[in-house]
């Protein structure tokens, strides 16, 4: 553990240009941090590598680029999407632009939309029809007999050139919702009345979706875009953290950032795309949020505290439950029973799906509740112990400026700014 090269997972925004200005989605750590990692971890060519909060892809991105087999698992569908065009390669940049056309031509909006669409919390109907005209005619060119099931699409066979097709359409949504954004950049908002709702016609939603097959186009043709990835040696899917659904002791290192336990509804940050992708794959975004690491919402079944979660969780759920403030006996006891219950889950899962002597390295920041420290890297360190994870390394990074920390109440109270952002190493015994 010791030889393992860490530098700082602080994310930098300033590189986030080029190619990765496409996916500017929330990501744990830079790809520079995962790719010292992998550089000094001593693996063999055919190790095998996971992220099961793989998020835009940044670890199975990495891990792709080494030569490594690598798993990324995500709940959120909408992030195997994204994490999976991110893996287009430079050879198929000429063939954007002759399907863009094929798109474009197929393009057939419907004379009513119905009522229930998800898009109408933000559309009028006229672009609501335009915005589903274009997911429909990606679906009919670029979504093959394979990928599509009974249930919807799998997405663990979608292509990258489909995913980018996606990722485009995703980021038109995003650009013409920027009104409905607030102060938390997880959160977005929906029309409140009928007026709020945006209109733009059917032909400007069609011109923003071509600007941006072309700006991604000249990207990859970019001298700078210089790699080729193969495509098969990644597998992404999306998988629930506490079933892994790894074969048992096949994975040589996992490379993750687990949902911080912060209170910020990831679900939410995805509400566009996760409404465009409504016809494929079905999905109900109020079940995923409550299925999600971290949600916001009250867990169905009560949950107890457990002896094995360790001392410092115990002590700070005691502290959480009698804490002054309104519902934290309540609500906010509850949220945080389900945080520590889910993860629990998913250090178990990890453990399983890691060789012994395999590597974990977790990045983890931690928090407050009110004026209550959450030591999440101290409490993660003892709950990983009962499942034979063996912390054997850890180094700290102060964060400035946190997601939580931008909450207005948080200055309420007496606490230090920023974060410590711990790099977990635990092996597997």
């Amino acid at each position: 553990m010791q030889n393992l090269r860490i530098v700082s997972p602080k994310r930098d925004r300033r590189i986030q240009n080029g190619w990765e200005a496409f996916f500017p989605y929330y990501a744990g750590y830079p790809e520079v941090f995962v790719d010292e990692l992998l550089s000094s971890a001593d693996l063999r060519q055919s190790s095998v590598v996971l992220d099961p909060w793989n998020g835009s892809g940044t670890t199975t991105l990495a891990a792709a680029r080494k030569g490594h087999r690598s798993i990324g698992y995500d709940i959120n569908p909408v992030m195997i999407v994204i994490a999976r065009a991110r893996l287009l390669p430079k050879s198929e940049a000429d063939s954007l632009e002759p399907i863009l056309q094929q798109v474009l031509e197929g393009c057939e909006p419907q004379l009513e939309v119905p009522s229930n669409d998800p898009l109408n919390k933000w559309f009028h109907d006229e672009t609501t029809a335009a915005i589903r005209a274009l997911e429909r005619s990606i679906c009919e060119r670029l979504v093959g007999r394979l990928t599509l099931n009974h249930s919807g699409v799998n997405l663990e066979y979608l292509s990258s050139i489909a995913a980018a097709f996606y990722v485009a359409l995703f980021a038109v949504g995003r650009k013409l919702v920027s009104s409905f954004r607030s102060t938390n950049p997880t959160w977005i908002r929906v029309a409140k009345v009928d007026e709020d709702r945006v209109h733009v016609d059917g032909s400007n939603v069609r011109e923003l979706f071509r600007d941006q097959i072309v700006a991604m186009t000249l990207e990859l043709l970019h001298p700078s875009h210089n790699r080729e990835i193969d495509f098969a040696a990644v597998e992404l899917a999306t998988v629930d953290s506490q079933n892994c659904n790894v074969e048992e002791e096949a994975i040589d290192l996992v490379v993750t950032s687990p949902p911080y336990c912060t209170r910020i509804d990831y679900t939410a940050a995805t509400r566009v795309e996760l409404a465009i992708l409504k016809p494929l794959c079905s999905i109900d975004d109020r079940q995923l949020s409550r299925q999600m690491i971290g949600s916001t919402r009250v867990p169905v079944d009560e949950i107890e505290k457990k002896e094995e979660w360790g001392k410092t969780c115990l002590s700070f759920l005691d502290k959480v439950k009698a804490h002054p403030s309104k519902a934290s006996s309540g609500y906010y006891l509850k949220t945080h029973l389900d945080y520590f219950e889910k993860m629990a889950a998913s250090l178990k899962s990890i453990r399983q799906s890691l060789k012994i002597g395999g590597k974990a390295i977790l990045v983890v920041q931690d928090s407050f509740y009110k004026d209550v420290h959450n030591d999440l890297p101290a409490i993660l360190s003892e709950m990983a112990g009962p499942s034979n994870l063996h912390l054997k390394r850890r180094e700290d990074f102060n964060v400035r400026r946190t997601m939580s920390g931008m909450n207005v109440s948080s200055k309420n109270y007496n606490r230090k700014p920023g974060a410590v952002e711990a790099v977990l190493c635990f092996e597997a015994v």
